[in-house]
């Protein structure tokens, strides 16, 4: 129960671990974000492609899989079409955030609920060294998604703590999950393969529509298309090495 309690933290809290570098940020130029967007998009890509999908395929199959894909990119669709004209500008706590960073979070939050299920599910299984393997392997993950968060908010001029806030709270989501299916993980088993589907499908319509359009917007594209390789290869390693 202790490990149990600890590996779901430490996974979930890695999403905020990730976004303390935009504490040292002073000043993001146009060509270090598209570079930094690139690195991301490439790490976010490999880890759904070759961990998240192939994970949810192993539990179901490819009707499973599919449906889950479809619905994941549908309701980020639907989001970011019902966002359009929203004002996001808060008064009360002198913040504006636009769409396209709305739409990050919406989908990193979105994401990390089925993640924190599969690994609540994995610990509450009884498979000797199953949890700790899989928190591992989305705490890999949760780490450049929180960086992502905070360098899009760090770009909207949010207060760098602000922003590691927002960022850490889009992660700590997983706690709640986790613990519903550590706790009822021979009910809930089943539904891991859906949620893991639908969040694959959510981050691909994100890379997609949103990190590798706004990583090509600088005048010079090969430094984040090589980046985006580096990021990809570097995913690579870990999933190879600990997922």
């Amino acid at each position: 129960m202790q490990g149990a309690f600890w590996g779901i933290i430490v996974s979930a809290m890695a999403t905020g671990i990730g976004a303390i570098p935009v504490l040292f940020l002073k000043q993001v130029s146009t060509r270090m974000k598209d570079v930094l967007l690139g690195y991301a998009s490439g790490i976010m890509i490999a880890a759904t492609t070759f961990s998240l999908i192939p994970e949810a395929l192993d539990s179901s199959n490819l009707f499973i899989l599919s449906l889950g894909l479809l619905l994941g990119t549908f309701v980020l669709n639907v989001i970011e079409s019902r966002t359009s004209g929203l004002d996001l500008e808060s008064r009360k706590f002198n913040t504006k955030i636009d769409k396209k960073t709305l739409i990050i979070i919406i989908a990193i939050t979105l994401h990390n609920l089925p993640e924190g299920l599969s690994v609540g599910v994995s610990y509450g299984s009884g498979q000797e060294n199953l949890g700790g393997i899989i928190a591992l392997a989305i705490g890999l993950q949760n780490a450049p998604e929180g960086f992502l968060v905070g360098l899009y908010l760090l770009n909207q001029k949010i207060p760098k703590l602000k922003a590691l806030l927002i960022a850490t709270l889009t992660g700590a989501v997983e706690i709640i999950t986790a613990a519903i299916g550590y706790f009822l993980a021979s009910y809930v088993h089943g539904l891991v393969p859906y949620g893991l589907s639908f969040a694959a499908g959510a981050m691909l319509f994100v890379i997609y529509k949103e990190l590798i359009p706004d990583s090509q917007e600088g005048e010079e594209e090969q430094f984040p298309t090589y980046s985006f390789v580096l990021g990809l290869i570097s995913m690579l390693f870990l999933i190879q090495h600990f997922g």
